[in-house]
This record gives C-alpha cells, structure tokens and sequence, in this order.
C-alpha cells in the first residue's frame, strides 16, 4: 500500500494518546516500515471500508492500527497495542 498523507480527526489523536499512550507520528511509522500486514475490518465495515494494520514503529512497538482510505489518505481512526492474539498472527509470515 502506497501512503501519500495521513488525514487526523483531533479527537482520535486525543483518544489514541490519553487511552493508548500511541502518539500519531509513532502509529504512522508503521506503514512505512517493511512487515506490515492487512486485513479487512468486516465487522466494522458499515458505512465505509475499514482495514486492520499490524505492523511495528520504529522502536520495535507491535501496534495494532484500525484505519480507513478516502481518496489517497489513510484516516487512522485507532492506534493500540497488540493483543496476544495478534501478535501471534503478525509474528506469522
């Protein structure tokens, strides 16, 4: 995925910082270090498509990032950490 510029909504960098101590630069690292892994976000895919990237900053955090594309932006909507779940299926090539 070729990411050309994000696009925040202040309040999910609020959210994202004061619930998950992820500060937006540190979740956009994640696209543009090499593993990265998508997956669609069905379960939340009502009124737009939304994907999942788990992917890893800088420094070696595994974050779990809940995003959604408008026109070539990537709108990140939640940054956290992984779960165990997660961090077994990134850990999986």
């Amino acid at each position: 995925m070729r990411v050309k510029k994000f696009d925040w909504d202040k309040g999910n960098v609020d959210k994202n910082l004061v619930k998950h101590k992820v500060d937006f630069r540190e979740a956009e690292e994640i696209f543009f270090n090499k593993k990265i892994k998508f997956y669609p976000d069905w379960k939340h895919s009502i009124k737009e498509d939304r994907f999942i990237a788990l992917g890893v900053t800088n420094k070696s955090r595994k974050l779990t990032i809940i995003f959604t594309k408008r026109k070539n932006e990537i709108r990140i909507i939640s940054a956290r950490d992984q779960n165990k779940r997660e961090r077994k299926q990134y850990g999986q090539n």
